[in-house]
């Protein structure tokens, strides 16, 4: 029974998140102490108390939201269980590169945090936003995006059915959502994000990002497929792993085509791997017969493993 593990991106993070585990296993405590020396902060101490703006901040957001990932891969590791396929929701990418065994989990800590400051200079405070669209298709929205006059924005994440992110200038993505509202959207809602992510306003950053991996960081040959999130395709060598975390900077993040690869690839049991359940609600209208657990605590982390053994997986 191939079992899929699924990361999550920004937007999971809480305050708290990662804290359980790290009570309750060394693995999940060696994971935040790494990821202290490397970053120069105790992301411990920030993840697990705050201040919620500070956590909240994407420079600090995206390295916090992937050791909480890591910690929890190690545990479930720690107790067995491996992956046959792995894919990340944006930032969660990083995540399934480091748990595939092509990138090192110091690498990746540099990654996202360059990545993170390189989003966050990249558009003026106030200039960039994001909505997610509720009850329309992807082809309707995309229309909607061609057809607007007060600036650009496209569709950023097609996440599953009925739910589409836009992304964009702050007018543009505005008019997108009284547009949508108008073409019979259930709700269009503002994400309390300032950085207007997957779209071509991160061209820029995702070129000098492109520098740091293609040039510093370290990604070797892998034994477990990672799908990218960009192409929704199998990556399984080291150059395309590099060139899919450089193009979902600034291209759509294609997560229910990607989900939909990896049933075809023979995954039959998904585990959302680190805080919240934002990707199982995806999952379910993606793949309403698929089988979901995921892993955030120490009581997650038993159902799991009661639920992977009850299925001889």
């Amino acid at each position: 029974m191939k079992i899929a593990f699924i990361f999550p991106g920004q937007g999971s993070q809480a305050v708290g998140m990662g804290a359980d585990l790290f009570r309750g296993f060394s693995q999940a405590r060696e994971a935040y102490e790494e990821a202290s020396a490397v970053l120069g902060f105790d992301v411990a101490k920030l993840s697990f108390e705050g201040p919620k703006e500070e956590l909240d901040s994407t420079i600090n957001t995206q390295p916090c939201l992937l050791a909480a990932e890591y910690a929890a891969y190690r545990v479930l590791a720690g107790e067995g269980v491996e992956p046959a396929l792995l894919a990340g929701h944006s930032l969660g990418e990083y995540t399934a590169a480091v748990a595939a065994g092509a990138l090192s989990f110091s690498s990746a800590l540099r990654a996202t945090r360059l990545r993170a400051k390189l989003m966050q200079e990249a558009v003026p405070e106030g200039m960039g936003m994001m909505a997610a669209i509720l009850g329309l298709s992807g082809d309707v929205v995309d229309d909607i995006c061609r057809a607007l006059k007060s600036g650009y924005a496209q569709a950023a994440n097609y996440n599953c059915p009925g739910q589409i992110v836009v992304s964009g200038e702050t007018a543009a993505v505005l008019e997108c959502m009284e547009i949508a509202k108008e073409r019979g959207a259930k709700r269009a809602i503002a994400l309390q994000v300032s950085v207007p992510s997957h779209s071509r306003l991160m061209e820029g950053p995702a070129k000098k990002l492109a520098e740091y991996l293609f040039l510093e960081a370290s990604i070797k040959p892998f034994p477990v497929p990672v799908i990218g999130n960009a192409d929704a395709i199998v990556l399984s060598a080291p150059d395309g792993l590099r060139a899919a975390l450089v193009r979902q900077l600034s291209n759509p993040v294609r997560w229910e085509e990607s989900m939909k690869v990896m049933q075809a690839e023979g995954a039959q049991v998904f585990v959302e791997v680190g805080p919240g359940k934002v990707l199982s609600g995806l999952l379910k209208r993606i793949l309403p017969d698929a089988v979901l657990f995921n892993v955030e605590d120490r009581t997650s982390l038993q159902k799991t493993l009661e639920g992977l053994k009850s299925l001889g997986a």
